[in-house]
Order: C-alpha cells, then structure tokens, then sequence
C-alpha cells in the first residue's frame, strides 16, 4: 500500500530519496488508474446513455402503467362489477328460500333481466375482478340447484377462495356434482379437500359425512368408517351427528 510524504519531511540519505521517488511513483500509477477508470466509466456511460435512458423509462412506464391501471381501470371496473351483483344475488337469495319458483328464480339470477346483468354477465363483462370470481361461485350453485352438473362443475372449477366457508363450500359443490354424475371416486377427492379446508362445525362435519358416503359407494369400507367416527367423536353437535351411528353400522357390516 503507497504512504504519503508528509510536507516538509526531507530525505536524509540516498535510500530514503529513493523510497520516496519509489512512493511517488506508486501514487501517480493508483491515480492514473482511477483516471483511466474514470474516463472508461464516463465513456461508457456517454456511449450506451440512450440504452440506461431506455431500460429507465421501461421501468419509470411500467410502474406507473401499474398504478394507473389500479386506480383509473380496476379499482372503477371493481365498483361498477360489485354494484351490478346486487340484482343478480337477490334472486339468488330468494330462490334458496322457495321451493316452489327456484328454477326460474336462479334463471333470473345466472342470466338477468329488465336491463340488468346476470351472474353470467358478470363473468363475461368484468373479467378478472372479485365479482366476477364470486359469480362464478353463485352461477355454479344455481347450476347445482337446477341439475345442469356440468354447467355447475365449470362454473365452480373456476371459482377460487382461500374463506374458510366459501372455499369448502364450492370444493363441497364440485363433490355433489360429480356424485350425481355417479362419479364417486371424484367426488371423494373433493369432499376430502373440503373437509380439510378449514375445521369449523360447519363445513368440516358436512363434508366428512358425505365423504363417508362416497366411500361407500366405492366399497371402501375402513375409509368410510375412519370418516363417520370422525364426524361422531369430534362433531357430536353437528346435525350429520344424528344419524352417524347407523352409517357407522353400515361401514362395519360385512368387515
């Protein structure tokens, strides 16, 4: 590492004179190659500034392409979709509490009426958007409700939520479709994972219960048995908790 002469210190012989001549010598060289990098830097710079300038302005555009398009396109399109669901749900809603007028209920819920939009419109007109993910829940309930099974699988594939009830809810769904589609196999697959959605004493004893069931249906007889003494012993409140003891005695006949 060069030293630095101190002002005003002289040498006193040859050897010290030829020290500082070396130490001179060796700081002009570390000078004279931070100038060199220097000059390479700043030419470098010079030459491809258009280039630093362009990747700049990618990113400079693309932030703020990003928060433009949350604040002046999804955050209005997120409002103009969440108001156009409130047509659609009442007669959902309705429907689940009228036996006698349900299919034309959720008719009017899935496609609409008097100008306004449906479930479906929804989906199509507001892509991408919370209200159209939870119309694609709804479509494919009201789907259910009306025995279209394949329309109602489509329609709830396409529906994700991490909620502790709606997610169970729609992986439940998909079970039922496909148990009337007398697909058990798959059904089992999406009861289960609707019953390790979340535990609750709602969603978790429903689905145990009718994962139960599927396995029975597929002659899986310790499964199904693993599933109702679960529903018993850890749910005994649970209304599927009336009846277990006789699934209970179903899963063990015949072992």
């Amino acid at each position: 590492m060069a030293t630095y002469k101190k002002r005003g210190n002289k040498p006193k012989n040859k050897v010290e004179e030829q020290q500082f001549d070396t130490q001179d010598s060796t700081t002009a060289e570390v000078f004279s190659t931070l100038d060199e990098s220097a000059s390479k830097t700043e030419a470098w710079v010079a030459k491809n500034q258009n280039y630093i300038l362009g990747i700049i302005g990618v990113i400079a555009v693309g932030v703020l392409g990003y928060l433009g398009f949350q604040y002046l396109v999804q955050e209005p399109k997120e409002a103009s979709a969440a108001n156009e669901m409130y047509y659609p749900q009442q007669y959902f809603d309705e429907a689940l509490n009228n036996a006698t007028a349900k299919d034309s209920l959720f008719s009017l819920a899935l496609n609409g009426a008097e100008g306004k939009y449906g479930f479906l419109d929804i989906i199509d007109e507001y892509p991408g958007t919370k209200s159209a993910n939870l119309a694609n829940y709804s479509a494919g309930m009201a789907y259910l409700n009306m025995q279209k099974y394949q329309e109602a699988i489509s329609h709830l594939e396409d529906f994700s939520s991490d909620d502790a009830i709606l997610g169970a809810l729609a992986k439940g769904g998909l079970g039922d479709a496909f148990m009337q589609l007398n697909q058990p196999a798959d059904a089992l697959g999406y009861y289960e994972s609707a019953a390790n959605h979340n535990k609750n004493d709602y969603t978790t004893p429903k689905f145990l219960y009718k994962a139960g069931v599927a396995s029975l249906e597929l002659g899986e007889k310790d499964k199904a048995l693993k599933y109702f003494e679960r529903v018993k012993n850890e749910f005994s409140e649970s209304d599927e908790a009336n009846t277990i003891d006789a699934f209970i005695g179903m899963a063990k006949s015949g072992k």
